[in-house]
């Protein structure tokens, strides 16, 4: 049984539909990601996934049962955690209260998530009583992630986590994508930087207009000709 599986969903804004029959489904030991042209319906897919928008044909699985359509709270507590793209620190509250804020749903187990989120991001422990505004874009992408898995999810949404970072700092969150993979969390990812995250990709989706354009591996998207050629810019 897939972690996640999103079969034939269409949905939108005001009526009027951005996905157009997504399928999408990730195993619990994989990283998913998800490429496209600007509107292709990326980052609506995982609005969707999360409940941030109506789905209004198609249903999308967690763990088998089903969860379109459930408020994002709910979903957090079945087991998902969403990064969005902007706005995703408290600016003004240190790095430890950010992560602690995550961990609503479990305040029990706050110091042993702590303490694993530190090991995933060893940069924010030295800076965990600073304002997490202060921090650098990468640090304080590492902050967000960090206070998503404070909730222990099974499925991290990631919406765009290394817009805007120098190459030091995508590489490393590519890398800590991967170490929260390995540890038990299943990743699902929108990235601009196509062929990077294609490189860490177990399963890759490649999105036009709102539907699949193909589906497959990392490695065997890279190798495609054709997706190379409309997507990856050469």
């Amino acid at each position: 049984m897939p972690l996640l599986d999103a079969r034939n969903v269409h949905g939108g804004y005001g009526g009027m539909n951005i996905l157009n029959g997504v399928d999408m489904a990730i195993e619990a030991n994989e990283v998913g990601v998800i490429v496209g042209p600007n509107g292709a319906g990326k980052s609506t897919m995982l609005k969707a996934i999360f409940g941030l928008l109506n789905v209004s044909q198609g249903e999308i699985l967690l763990n088998g049962e089903p969860i379109q359509n459930q408020p994002p709270n709910q979903l957090v507590k079945r087991g998902m955690g969403f990064v969005p793209q902007e706005h995703n620190i408290f600016p003004s509250l240190t790095v430890k209260e950010n992560l602690q804020m995550g961990a609503y749903l479990k305040p029990d187990n706050v110091k042993r998530m702590l303490a694993r989120i530190y090991e995933f991001f060893p940069p924010l422990y030295d800076k965990r009583h600073q304002p997490a505004g202060e921090l650098s874009g990468g640090q304080r992408q590492m902050v967000a992630m960090g206070r998503a898995l404070m909730a222990e999810p099974d499925l991290l949404l990631l919406d765009e986590p290394t817009a805007g970072l120098s190459p030091r700092y995508m590489n490393e969150i590519f890398a800590r994508v991967k170490e929260i993979n390995a540890a038990g969390v299943g990743v699902l990812m929108v990235e601009q930087n196509a062929k990077q995250a294609l490189g860490i990709a177990d399963r890759g989706f490649v999105l036009a207009a709102g539907q699949n354009r193909f589906t497959d591996t990392g490695a065997a998207l890279l190798a495609d000709p054709d997706v190379a050629k409309s997507f990856l810019g050469g």
